[in-house]
């Protein structure tokens, strides 16, 4: 099995994340369609922003606790051949680690909530 990280992030809109902050997110219109809600590394994370995300305003980002949503978890391949994290559920509040407004780091990249 590949070193896989310990956690996990997730993309909402504000309506998403007050749905979050009330308990449980089911997931986004394409995580419905998809049948699991997509997440992604703190390595993919950046990508899919940018790719499916681009000029939306007020994102929060969601750091999720992967360990913690055992089997619910499956490692999925996606684009470019990138294993990516589905959870296969609704995401809880209690598996959500830290979480913030999207912000952009000087290079670009997105900046991680800060946990612990």
């Amino acid at each position: 099995m590949p070193n896989r990280p310990a956690t996990a992030y997730k993309v909402l809109t504000s309506p998403q994340m007050a749905d979050l902050e009330a308990g449980s997110f089911e997931g986004a219109p394409i995580d419905i369609q998809d049948g699991y809600i997509h997440l992604s590394t703190a390595t993919q994370l950046t990508e899919t922003v940018d790719k499916h995300f681009a000029d939306q305003p007020d994102l929060w980002i969601a750091a999720v606790d992967l360990e913690a949503l055992g089997d619910a978890i499956k490692w999925e391949v996606s684009r470019g051949g990138a294993e990516f994290p589905h959870l296969y559920g609704a995401l809880t509040l209690e598996t959500v680690i830290a979480y913030s407004p999207l912000e952009r780091e000087d290079d670009g990249s997105i900046k991680l909530p800060v946990t612990g």
